[in-house]
């Protein structure tokens, strides 16, 4: 066993030993694999020294140079006090003096001379842009600390290598049977929509080429892709034929959507869908909120809902709760900030609270802040408890590192993250087992099943969350929630009931 490890030390000594005390790399071959091997050496310091500044949510954390291994499932990377080794299966590829302790640029030529190293024999991490690169080498490091922690391109790097701004011109459509494409929906002030194309119109021409000699893929890189183009279009439609130039242009997504389903008598409902909790969307809420004064409920659909951003989730909440606090943020393990709106709020509508396992981030924080201010009624199944805020911390190239290390607790101190929020009214208990298809009986007869979970931390989430099961079609929860939410917003006795419990 002795000569066996001492054999190991040997090879160990002598395989890819540097030899050169200063740097690991030469001034006079500084592109490496394509790779400028000073700059990316000098980004991976500027990494690593900020990654060391982070404060975890009260955790002692350390990022690890060991964790370049998990790039690959055939890397091992042995470290000690003396040396880094990378091992690819069973044979040593590369061996190199460890830094001393808080060395960044050590750091960052060693990170730069093992990712060499491993693209050697990874064609994935070979054939990756260099942002792509540092994407994967931060994925990695993180793994295990914050696995939705990531490297950010710059925008600038982001066009010049990837080419990654998604542009359409703005229709969706499919083939008739003559394999000509028949229009089927516009996007509202997209190219198509400013050219007149209405929904029904035929395209039987793509830049010469007739619709039905064009395979799908061909037709679909028209009318979308990743870089701006030009599609010329022949188009039949009601009024005859005619030829459109449309330029593809960036597609810019709503973080909400409003729609408002108007009533004489009682003002109507208000549906606001939230995708992402943001600025933007606090001020498109604000904005139907005073468009639309009246009305007698709100529906906030915050199912798919997401957000890392404390400040925007203030201003969100404070629209309905006012100056209340809307959540906590844990930093270190002895410090929790106060989140709390500025402004009073500006509807006392009912409000029905839509939720689902992908509610996430301060989205999660709002469906807290109207349960524990008795604002609203929580109507869908338990959220993620993936409740998080966002550190984006700059580097010097450009790009930035965008770290989810603080947890989120409600505003009256709730532990969030790890557990979720659960809703009042479970959508996928209401329909019992010989009532499957006639759960509009049991809405009809405030058959809600409801049970408050929230306040019984000491009951398992997990058996929470087993007993209200996420639903497997999207139908049939569109439907479920839209029948539910409209019954406890014209019903004020089982509104208030329901906000009682």
């Amino acid at each position: 066993m002795r000569i066996k490890k001492f054999f190991i030390f040997a090879i160990l000594a002598l395989v890819a030993m540097p030899c050169f005390a200063d740097s690991l790399f030469f001034e006079d071959e500084p592109v490496q694999d394509g790779l400028n091997v000073f700059d990316v050496s000098a980004t991976f310091a500027d990494i690593y020294e900020k990654l060391d500044g982070v404060k975890w949510a009260g955790k002692n954390i350390n990022v690890a140079i060991e964790s370049l291994e998990n790039l690959n499932t055939h890397a091992h990377i042995a470290a000690t006090d003396e040396r880094v080794v990378l091992v690819w299966d069973d044979a040593i590829i590369a061996n190199y003096p460890r830094p001393a302790p808080n060395d960044w640029n050590g750091f960052g030529e060693i990170t730069t001379a093992l990712v060499l190293k491993l693209r050697a024999n990874d064609s994935v991490l070979h054939n990756a842009s260099t942002s792509q690169m540092y994407q994967m080498v931060v994925d990695s490091l993180m793994r295990g600390i914050d696995e939705n922690g990531r490297y950010i391109y710059s925008r600038a790097a982001e066009i010049a290598e990837d080419g990654r701004i998604l542009t359409s011109v703005g229709l969706e459509g499919a083939r008739d049977t003559r394999g000509n494409w028949r229009v089927t929906g516009i996007f509202k002030d997209s190219p198509a929509d400013t050219a007149g194309i209405k929904e029904g119109d035929l395209i039987v021409s793509v830049n010469g080429v007739n619709v039905a000699d064009m395979s799908d893929a061909d037709l679909s890189g028209a009318m979308s892709g990743f870089n701006s183009g030009t599609s010329k279009l022949k188009v039949l439609s009601p009024n005859g034929a005619k030829d459109v130039v449309l330029r593809r242009a960036t597609v810019i997504l709503a973080d909400a959507d409003v729609v408002h389903r108007s009533d004489a008598e009682t003002g109507g409902i208000l549906e606001i869908v939230v995708h992402k909790v943001s600025d933007n969307t606090a001020s498109i809420v604000n904005e139907a909120l005073a468009k639309y004064p009246d009305i007698s409920g709100i529906i906030l659909d915050m199912r798919a809902a997401t957000g890392d951003d404390e400040r925007a989730a203030a201003k969100l909440a404070g629209l309905f709760i006012g100056q209340q606090p809307v959540m906590r943020i844990v930093e270190t393990a002895k410090d929790e900030v106060e989140v709390i709106p500025g402004g009073a709020a500006v509807t006392d509508v009912p409000v029905v609270v839509l939720m689902s396992n992908m509610t996430r981030g301060t989205a999660e924080a709002i469906v807290a802040a109207f349960y524990e201010n008795g604002r609203g009624v929580l109507v869908g199944t338990p959220t993620a408890g993936n409740a998080r805020i966002a550190t984006r911390i700059n580097l010097n190239n450009g790009g930035a590192l965008e770290l989810l290390n603080k947890s989120i607790k409600t505003g009256k101190g709730r532990v969030i993250d790890g557990r979720g929020i659960f809703p009042i009214v479970c959508l996928s208990n209401i329909r019992s087992v010989n009532q499957q298809d006639a759960f509009f009986l049991n809405v009809i007869n405030n058959d809600f099943n409801s049970q408050d979970f929230n306040d019984k931390p000491d009951v398992n989430a997990e058996d929470i969350r087993r007993g209200c099961p996420v639903i497997t079609s999207g139908a049939d929860e569109d439907a479920l929630a839209s029948a539910v939410s409209a019954k406890i917003l014209t019903d004020s006795k089982v509104y208030n009931k329901l906000i009682a419990e």
